[in-house]
């Protein structure tokens, strides 16, 4: 079984607005809202390639209930914590004049410490986890120590790891030495601690960081695809050009992508082939990690995979 693990659900208001006028009414065009969240996120799309997965993590209140609700119509597992203070919902604007993309982002509610045990207990007693994937902020009240704790109990159990966050939270996961990281260029910047431009600094830093002992460091670079280092390679893969018009989740589909790949029987280039492959879907599509399988398979053939000398 593979499960997801997101600590900071969300409710994604997704808002369409002809234009955004300061001091006056802005007039809603249309409204969605989507379950949210990067683990989330995840779990929605291994669903849609039919890989059976689990949602863990933390929901409350109203919105916790609506979110819960969104998986279930859509088929997905979940086995959520209840907690006292209510999920946070974020707000997203899209302008159709300019094409434009806002986001709001909601902190979270503070989770109590108890809470948090409950949700280590669960952890420790999974049945038998394949693959883990923990992704996502933290909210409020919880240390980033939490994301060591939980790589090294399910790597204890046997489950490969996978870490998609960001800042101290990524740098205190790693030190449970999770099996697969996947930091953007600016993340993976923040990580190093210098501003990375060439493709030859990415894959130095990413190359740095996977002899610290992560198996492997996948890169997003946005329109330039995803590089891939590990022991024995290192290559990027390039997605077609598309029109783009959605960002959000596109990172998160890209995680699915390669779990996708891995679990399939494929080897690590092929699995890279189809994160970008996801990753692509969902920007071609309004939502929250709304990749369509029909999109993934008419882009699959149409990435582009290129070693990268030695940096």
């Amino acid at each position: 079984m593979i499960y997801t693990i997101t600590l900071n659900t969300a409710l994604d208001r997704t808002i369409w607005v002809q234009s955004m006028r300061k001091d006056d009414c802005n007039r809603i065009e249309n409204e969605k809202v989507f379950a949210g969240g990067k683990g989330v996120d995840v779990s929605k799309v291994l669903t849609t390639f039919g890989i059976s997965n689990k949602a863990l993590g933390f929901v409350g209140g109203f919105a916790g209930e609506e979110l819960e609700g969104l998986l279930i119509n859509q088929g997905i597992a979940c086995d959520f914590n209840r907690i006292s203070g209510g999920t946070r919902t974020n707000i997203i604007i899209n302008e159709l004049d300019s094409g434009s993309q806002t986001l709001f982002n909601a902190k979270g509610p503070e989770i109590k410490s108890f809470e948090l045990m409950q949700l280590i207990h669960k952890v420790e007693k999974l049945e038998k986890p394949e693959m883990v994937i923990i992704s996502g902020s933290l909210p409020p009240g919880i240390n980033p120590e939490i994301y060591r704790k939980i790589i090294e109990i399910v790597k204890g159990i046997g489950a490969k790891t996978v870490l998609d966050t960001d800042g101290d939270n990524l740098r205190t996961g790693m030190l449970g030495l999770p099996d697969i990281i996947k930091p953007n260029v600016h993340e993976l910047s923040r990580l190093i601690g210098k501003e990375l431009i060439t493709l030859k600094d990415i894959t130095s830093a990413a190359r740095s960081i996977q002899e610290e002992g992560i198996e492997t460091v996948l890169v997003s670079m946005g329109a330039k695809g995803i590089l891939m280092v590990d022991e024995t390679t290192q290559c990027q893969a390039i997605p077609p050009k598309v029109e783009v018009v959605n960002t959000i989740g596109a990172g998160d589909s890209a995680v699915a992508g390669f779990v996708y790949g891995l679990t399939s029987g494929k080897n690590k280039n092929q699995a890279l082939t189809c994160a970008v492959a996801a990753g692509t879907a969902t920007i071609l599509r309004p939502g929250t990690a709304l990749c369509q399988m029909d999109d993934f398979i008419n882009l699959l053939p149409r990435v582009t995979l290129t070693d990268i000398l030695e940096a």
